[in-house]
Protein backbone atom coordinates (compact mmCIF):
# COMPACT_ATOMS: atom_id res chain seq x y z
CA UNK A 1 0.00 0.00 0.00
CA UNK A 2 1.43 3.76 -0.86
CA UNK A 3 2.40 5.10 2.11
CA UNK A 4 0.14 8.44 3.30
CA UNK A 5 1.79 11.22 5.23
CA UNK A 6 -0.70 13.15 7.11
CA UNK A 7 1.70 14.64 9.87
CA UNK A 8 2.60 18.16 8.29
CA UNK A 9 2.15 20.25 11.61
CA UNK A 10 4.93 17.74 12.88
CA UNK A 11 6.92 18.41 9.81
CA UNK A 12 6.17 19.10 6.16
CA UNK A 13 8.30 17.43 3.33
CA UNK A 14 10.71 19.55 2.02
CA UNK A 15 9.28 20.96 -1.57
CA UNK A 16 11.65 19.86 -4.54
CA UNK A 17 11.49 23.24 -5.70
CA UNK A 18 13.43 24.33 -2.51
CA UNK A 19 15.45 21.98 -2.80
CA UNK A 20 16.48 22.58 -5.89
CA UNK A 21 16.94 26.65 -5.24
CA UNK A 22 19.42 25.53 -2.20
CA UNK A 23 21.56 23.37 -4.94
CA UNK A 24 23.77 26.51 -5.92
CA UNK A 25 24.46 27.86 -2.41
CA UNK A 26 25.06 24.01 -1.35
CA UNK A 27 27.77 23.37 -4.16
CA UNK A 28 29.40 26.35 -4.79
CA UNK A 29 28.38 28.40 -1.59
CA UNK A 30 32.00 28.72 -0.43
CA UNK A 31 32.70 31.74 2.14
CA UNK A 32 31.12 33.41 5.34
CA UNK A 33 28.41 35.57 5.09
CA UNK A 34 30.07 37.77 7.69
CA UNK A 35 33.71 38.07 5.39
CA UNK A 36 34.36 41.15 3.23
CA UNK A 37 36.05 39.32 0.24
CA UNK A 38 33.99 38.34 -2.81
CA UNK A 39 33.04 35.10 -1.28
CA UNK A 40 31.48 36.14 1.89
CA UNK A 41 29.63 38.94 -0.24
CA UNK A 42 27.96 36.66 -2.53
CA UNK A 43 26.78 34.73 0.69
CA UNK A 44 25.56 38.06 2.21
CA UNK A 45 23.98 39.01 -0.80
CA UNK A 46 21.93 35.70 -0.54
CA UNK A 47 21.09 35.73 3.00
CA UNK A 48 19.69 39.73 2.46
CA UNK A 49 17.44 38.23 -0.12
CA UNK A 50 15.85 35.84 1.62
CA UNK A 51 15.88 37.88 4.98
CA UNK A 52 12.99 39.94 2.45
CA UNK A 53 10.98 37.61 1.48
CA UNK A 54 10.70 36.09 4.79
CA UNK A 55 10.05 39.78 5.81
CA UNK A 56 7.62 39.91 3.49
CA UNK A 57 5.61 36.47 4.11
CA UNK A 58 4.29 38.50 7.84
CA UNK A 59 4.42 41.97 7.38
CA UNK A 60 7.95 42.83 8.58
CA UNK A 61 10.67 45.01 8.05
CA UNK A 62 14.09 42.48 6.75
CA UNK A 63 15.99 44.56 9.68
CA UNK A 64 13.87 42.87 11.83
CA UNK A 65 14.53 39.22 10.98
CA UNK A 66 16.33 37.17 13.15
CA UNK A 67 17.94 33.81 11.92
CA UNK A 68 17.44 31.09 13.71
CA UNK A 69 18.17 27.59 13.62
CA UNK A 70 13.98 26.84 14.47
CA UNK A 71 10.85 28.09 16.01
CA UNK A 72 12.36 26.94 19.27
CA UNK A 73 15.46 28.95 19.32
CA UNK A 74 12.97 32.05 18.49
CA UNK A 75 10.47 31.62 21.31
CA UNK A 76 14.01 31.10 23.98
CA UNK A 77 15.11 34.22 22.30
CA UNK A 78 11.79 35.88 22.11
CA UNK A 79 10.99 35.38 26.15
CA UNK A 80 14.61 34.83 27.63
CA UNK A 81 15.53 37.71 25.51
CA UNK A 82 12.88 39.86 26.54
CA UNK A 83 13.57 38.74 30.57
CA UNK A 84 17.15 39.95 30.22
CA UNK A 85 16.68 43.37 28.81
CA UNK A 86 13.80 43.99 31.39
CA UNK A 87 12.56 46.99 33.26
CA UNK A 88 12.95 46.44 37.15
CA UNK A 89 8.74 47.43 37.09
CA UNK A 90 8.05 44.64 34.71
CA UNK A 91 8.45 40.95 36.87
CA UNK A 92 5.66 39.01 34.39
CA UNK A 93 5.62 37.45 31.56
CA UNK A 94 1.74 36.01 30.34
CA UNK A 95 1.31 32.72 28.34
CA UNK A 96 -1.30 30.63 27.37
CA UNK A 97 -1.93 27.19 28.23
CA UNK A 98 -1.87 26.11 25.22
CA UNK A 99 1.49 27.43 24.02
CA UNK A 100 4.35 24.75 22.88
CA UNK A 101 6.97 23.39 25.01
CA UNK A 102 9.38 26.20 23.59
CA UNK A 103 7.32 28.18 24.97
CA UNK A 104 6.66 27.19 28.50
CA UNK A 105 9.37 25.75 29.58
CA UNK A 106 11.77 29.10 29.09
CA UNK A 107 8.60 30.65 30.40
CA UNK A 108 9.27 27.78 33.89
CA UNK A 109 13.04 28.24 33.80
CA UNK A 110 12.76 32.14 34.12
CA UNK A 111 10.35 31.67 36.82
CA UNK A 112 12.61 29.19 38.23
CA UNK A 113 15.43 31.73 38.20
CA UNK A 114 13.60 34.28 39.65
CA UNK A 115 14.16 36.30 36.68
CA UNK A 116 10.26 36.01 36.11
CA UNK A 117 6.81 35.17 37.34
CA UNK A 118 4.56 33.64 35.48
CA UNK A 119 1.12 33.48 34.92
CA UNK A 120 -1.10 31.05 32.52
CA UNK A 121 -4.01 32.27 30.64
CA UNK A 122 -6.95 29.66 30.25
CA UNK A 123 -8.29 28.61 26.91
CA UNK A 124 -12.69 28.22 26.15
CA UNK A 125 -13.81 24.44 25.25
CA UNK A 126 -13.46 25.92 21.54
CA UNK A 127 -9.34 25.90 22.77
CA UNK A 128 -8.68 29.69 21.66
CA UNK A 129 -7.33 32.05 24.47
CA UNK A 130 -10.15 33.31 27.36
CA UNK A 131 -10.26 36.91 26.98
CA UNK A 132 -11.76 37.66 30.31
CA UNK A 133 -9.56 35.37 32.16
CA UNK A 134 -6.25 37.48 29.77
CA UNK A 135 -7.69 40.74 31.04
CA UNK A 136 -8.02 39.96 34.78
CA UNK A 137 -4.20 38.88 34.30
CA UNK A 138 -3.06 41.91 32.60
CA UNK A 139 -1.37 45.03 34.79
CA UNK A 140 1.65 47.61 34.23
CA UNK A 141 3.91 45.23 35.86
CA UNK A 142 3.55 42.58 33.10
CA UNK A 143 6.48 42.32 30.37
CA UNK A 144 4.75 40.31 27.77
CA UNK A 145 2.26 38.28 26.71
CA UNK A 146 3.09 35.39 24.89
CA UNK A 147 0.14 33.36 22.77
CA UNK A 148 0.54 31.15 20.07
CA UNK A 149 -1.03 32.05 16.29
CA UNK A 150 -2.85 28.73 15.83
CA UNK A 151 -2.06 25.20 17.94
CA UNK A 152 -0.14 22.58 16.03
CA UNK A 153 -2.76 19.84 17.80
CA UNK A 154 -6.29 21.34 17.23
CA UNK A 155 -5.47 23.95 14.42
CA UNK A 156 -7.74 26.12 16.93
CA UNK A 157 -7.09 30.17 15.72
CA UNK A 158 -6.08 32.66 18.37
CA UNK A 159 -7.85 36.01 18.72
CA UNK A 160 -4.42 37.29 17.81
CA UNK A 161 -6.03 41.74 17.34
CA UNK A 162 -7.73 41.36 20.24
CA UNK A 163 -4.38 39.73 22.40
CA UNK A 164 -2.11 42.31 20.86
CA UNK A 165 -4.65 45.31 21.66
CA UNK A 166 -4.94 44.40 25.43
CA UNK A 167 -1.29 43.47 25.76
CA UNK A 168 -0.47 46.80 24.26
CA UNK A 169 -2.99 48.80 26.53
CA UNK A 170 -0.62 48.04 29.66
CA UNK A 171 2.56 48.22 27.77
CA UNK A 172 3.19 44.84 27.17
CA UNK A 173 5.18 43.51 24.71
CA UNK A 174 3.13 40.95 22.88
CA UNK A 175 5.29 37.62 21.53
CA UNK A 176 3.09 35.07 19.32
CA UNK A 177 4.38 31.69 18.17
CA UNK A 178 3.10 31.68 14.11
CA UNK A 179 4.62 28.36 13.61
CA UNK A 180 1.63 26.61 12.51
CA UNK A 181 -0.27 29.57 10.85
CA UNK A 182 2.80 31.05 9.04
CA UNK A 183 2.01 29.73 4.87
CA UNK A 184 -1.11 28.77 6.15
CA UNK A 185 -3.51 31.73 6.45
CA UNK A 186 -2.90 35.03 6.08
CA UNK A 187 -0.98 37.03 8.64
CA UNK A 188 0.67 40.89 9.06
CA UNK A 189 2.67 42.29 11.95
CA UNK A 190 2.05 45.28 11.01
CA UNK A 191 -2.16 45.16 10.70
CA UNK A 192 -2.18 43.15 14.14
CA UNK A 193 0.12 44.22 15.90
CA UNK A 194 2.11 41.95 16.93
CA UNK A 195 5.62 42.97 18.53
CA UNK A 196 7.31 39.47 18.33
CA UNK A 197 7.22 36.85 15.95
CA UNK A 198 8.33 33.03 15.87
CA UNK A 199 8.14 30.67 12.77
CA UNK A 200 10.21 27.69 10.86
CA UNK A 201 11.13 26.78 7.86
CA UNK A 202 10.57 23.01 8.08
CA UNK A 203 6.89 23.86 8.55
CA UNK A 204 6.22 25.79 5.24
CA UNK A 205 8.24 22.75 3.04
CA UNK A 206 11.84 24.34 3.68
CA UNK A 207 14.68 22.63 5.10
CA UNK A 208 14.83 22.05 8.89
CA UNK A 209 17.20 23.25 11.06
CA UNK A 210 15.78 27.15 10.33
CA UNK A 211 13.75 29.53 11.34
CA UNK A 212 13.48 32.97 12.30
CA UNK A 213 12.31 35.70 14.98
CA UNK A 214 10.54 38.33 13.29
CA UNK A 215 10.28 41.57 15.64
CA UNK A 216 9.54 45.33 15.50
CA UNK A 217 11.95 47.89 15.91
CA UNK A 218 11.45 48.76 19.37
CA UNK A 219 10.68 45.22 20.51
CA UNK A 220 14.34 44.05 18.73
CA UNK A 221 15.83 46.73 20.48
CA UNK A 222 14.34 45.22 23.78
CA UNK A 223 16.32 42.06 23.24
CA UNK A 224 19.20 40.68 24.99
CA UNK A 225 21.60 38.23 23.23
CA UNK A 226 20.97 34.25 24.52
CA UNK A 227 23.98 32.72 22.53
CA UNK A 228 27.13 35.44 22.79
CA UNK A 229 30.10 35.03 20.23
CA UNK A 230 30.97 36.99 16.84
CA UNK A 231 27.50 39.30 17.49
CA UNK A 232 26.04 37.49 14.45
CA UNK A 233 21.93 38.85 13.50
CA UNK A 234 22.14 42.44 15.05
CA UNK A 235 24.25 40.65 17.98
CA UNK A 236 21.06 38.60 19.10
CA UNK A 237 22.34 35.20 17.70
CA UNK A 238 26.31 34.54 17.41
CA UNK A 239 26.98 31.97 14.99
CA UNK A 240 28.19 31.53 11.34
CA UNK A 241 24.79 31.86 9.47
CA UNK A 242 23.19 28.54 7.44
CA UNK A 243 23.44 30.24 4.15
CA UNK A 244 21.87 27.06 2.52
CA UNK A 245 18.87 26.65 5.18
CA UNK A 246 18.44 30.67 5.11
CA UNK A 247 18.06 30.34 0.78
CA UNK A 248 15.94 27.69 1.18
CA UNK A 249 14.06 29.58 4.06
CA UNK A 250 13.32 32.46 1.41
CA UNK A 251 12.82 30.49 -1.64
CA UNK A 252 9.89 28.57 0.43
CA UNK A 253 8.86 31.84 1.60
CA UNK A 254 8.14 33.22 -1.41
CA UNK A 255 6.20 29.98 -2.56
CA UNK A 256 3.87 29.88 0.34
CA UNK A 257 2.99 33.34 -0.55
CA UNK A 258 2.47 33.28 -4.05
CA UNK A 259 0.09 29.66 -3.18
CA UNK A 260 -1.27 29.82 0.24
CA UNK A 261 -5.00 31.18 -0.99
CA UNK A 262 -5.35 28.27 -3.53
CA UNK A 263 -3.64 25.67 -1.83
CA UNK A 264 -5.22 26.69 1.37
CA UNK A 265 -9.10 25.74 0.11
CA UNK A 266 -7.54 23.24 -1.86
CA UNK A 267 -6.53 21.38 1.25
CA UNK A 268 -9.46 22.77 3.80
CA UNK A 269 -11.35 20.48 0.90
CA UNK A 270 -9.94 17.42 1.43
CA UNK A 271 -10.09 17.69 5.37
CA UNK A 272 -13.42 17.71 4.99
CA UNK A 273 -13.43 14.78 3.14
CA UNK A 274 -11.76 13.06 5.41
CA UNK A 275 -14.11 13.66 8.33
CA UNK A 276 -16.88 13.08 6.46
CA UNK A 277 -16.02 9.95 5.35
CA UNK A 278 -14.61 9.13 9.18
CA UNK A 279 -18.58 10.04 10.18
CA UNK A 280 -20.14 8.16 7.60
CA UNK A 281 -18.11 4.45 8.27
CA UNK A 282 -17.63 5.30 12.12
CA UNK A 283 -19.62 6.02 15.01
CA UNK A 284 -18.47 8.16 18.07
CA UNK A 285 -16.44 10.48 15.85
CA UNK A 286 -15.95 13.82 17.85
CA UNK A 287 -13.66 16.68 16.61
CA UNK A 288 -11.91 18.49 19.53
CA UNK A 289 -11.58 22.30 19.54
CA UNK A 290 -14.12 24.74 17.61
CA UNK A 291 -14.33 23.36 14.20
CA UNK A 292 -15.37 26.89 12.51
CA UNK A 293 -12.32 28.82 14.10
CA UNK A 294 -9.00 26.95 12.72
CA UNK A 295 -6.24 25.92 10.51
CA UNK A 296 -7.77 24.88 6.83
CA UNK A 297 -5.42 21.75 6.94
CA UNK A 298 -5.97 20.17 10.76
CA UNK A 299 -8.28 17.92 12.61
CA UNK A 300 -8.12 16.90 16.09
CA UNK A 301 -10.39 13.80 16.04
CA UNK A 302 -11.73 11.54 19.25
CA UNK A 303 -12.45 8.19 18.67
CA UNK A 304 -14.55 7.33 21.64
CA UNK A 305 -13.71 3.73 22.67
CA UNK A 306 -10.31 3.36 21.11
CA UNK A 307 -6.81 4.34 22.37
CA UNK A 308 -5.10 6.79 20.42
CA UNK A 309 -1.77 5.37 20.27
CA UNK A 310 -3.16 2.06 19.28
CA UNK A 311 -5.09 3.67 16.58
CA UNK A 312 -1.92 5.22 15.09
CA UNK A 313 0.11 2.00 15.25
CA UNK A 314 -2.45 0.15 13.13
CA UNK A 315 -2.93 3.46 10.32
CA UNK A 316 0.36 2.19 9.51
CA UNK A 317 1.69 3.15 6.42
CA UNK A 318 -0.98 6.10 6.88
CA UNK A 319 1.01 8.52 9.24
CA UNK A 320 -1.05 10.55 11.54
CA UNK A 321 -0.10 11.89 14.90
CA UNK A 322 -1.64 11.52 18.60
CA UNK A 323 -1.32 15.08 19.33
CA UNK A 324 1.60 17.57 19.17
CA UNK A 325 5.12 15.72 17.70
CA UNK A 326 7.28 17.15 20.15
CA UNK A 327 5.24 15.36 22.99
CA UNK A 328 4.91 11.74 20.94
CA UNK A 329 5.88 9.30 23.88
CA UNK A 330 5.22 10.63 26.61
CA UNK A 331 2.45 8.48 28.81
CA UNK A 332 0.73 11.99 29.59
CA UNK A 333 -2.22 13.00 27.87
CA UNK A 334 -2.12 16.07 26.21
CA UNK A 335 -2.25 19.43 27.94
CA UNK A 336 -3.92 21.08 25.11
CA UNK A 337 -6.88 19.11 25.19
CA UNK A 338 -6.69 18.65 29.15
CA UNK A 339 -6.82 22.69 28.99
CA UNK A 340 -9.97 22.53 26.96
CA UNK A 341 -11.81 20.80 29.27
CA UNK A 342 -11.46 17.16 27.67
CA UNK A 343 -11.00 14.28 30.52
CA UNK A 344 -7.43 12.17 30.54
CA UNK A 345 -9.39 9.16 28.76
CA UNK A 346 -11.01 11.59 26.29
CA UNK A 347 -7.57 13.03 25.59
CA UNK A 348 -5.94 9.59 24.99
CA UNK A 349 -8.70 8.69 22.72
CA UNK A 350 -8.15 11.54 20.51
CA UNK A 351 -5.44 11.64 17.06
CA UNK A 352 -4.44 14.57 15.06
CA UNK A 353 -4.60 15.10 11.12
CA UNK A 354 -2.67 17.39 9.56
CA UNK A 355 -2.99 18.07 5.77
CA UNK A 356 -0.33 19.70 3.21
CA UNK A 357 0.73 20.51 -0.14
CA UNK A 358 1.39 17.01 -1.16
CA UNK A 359 -1.87 15.56 -0.04
CA UNK A 360 -3.99 14.21 -2.94
CA UNK A 361 -7.53 13.05 -2.70
CA UNK A 362 -6.22 9.33 -3.77
CA UNK A 363 -4.69 9.37 -0.11
CA UNK A 364 -7.78 10.90 1.74
CA UNK A 365 -9.11 7.91 0.57
CA UNK A 366 -6.83 5.55 1.89
CA UNK A 367 -6.33 7.63 5.22
CA UNK A 368 -10.04 7.05 6.19
CA UNK A 369 -10.12 3.53 5.12
CA UNK A 370 -7.11 2.95 7.46
CA UNK A 371 -8.66 4.87 10.07
CA UNK A 372 -12.26 2.95 10.11
CA UNK A 373 -10.27 -0.03 9.45
CA UNK A 374 -7.96 0.75 12.95
CA UNK A 375 -10.43 2.22 15.14
CA UNK A 376 -12.86 -0.93 13.97
CA UNK A 377 -10.09 -3.28 15.31
CA UNK A 378 -8.72 -1.41 18.44
CA UNK A 379 -12.50 -1.19 19.83
CA UNK A 380 -13.02 -5.33 19.17
CA UNK A 381 -9.62 -5.85 21.12
CA UNK A 382 -10.91 -3.41 23.90
CA UNK A 383 -14.23 -5.22 23.76
CA UNK A 384 -12.35 -8.52 24.16
CA UNK A 385 -10.29 -7.36 27.12
CA UNK A 386 -13.33 -6.53 29.14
Amino acid sequence: MHEVYLDYNGSAPLDPRVAEAMIPALESGVGNASSVHRFGQRQAADVADARERVASLVGASPSGVIFCAGATEANNLALIGLAEGTPAERTRIVISAVEHASVREPAQWLHEQGKAKVDVVGVTQGGFVDLDELDSLLGSDVLAVSVMAANSETGVLNPLAEVAERAASVGAVFHCDATQLVGRLPLSMDETAIDLISMSSHKICGPGGVGALLGTRHSIARLRPVTHGGGHERGLRSGSLNVAGIVGLGAAAELVAKERDAESARVEDLRDRLIDGLNTQLSGVRENGDATLRLPNTASVRFKGADAEAVVFNMDPVAISTGSACSSGSIEPSHVLLAMGLSRDEAFESVRFSLGRFTTEEEIETAVQQAVNSVEYVREMNEGDN
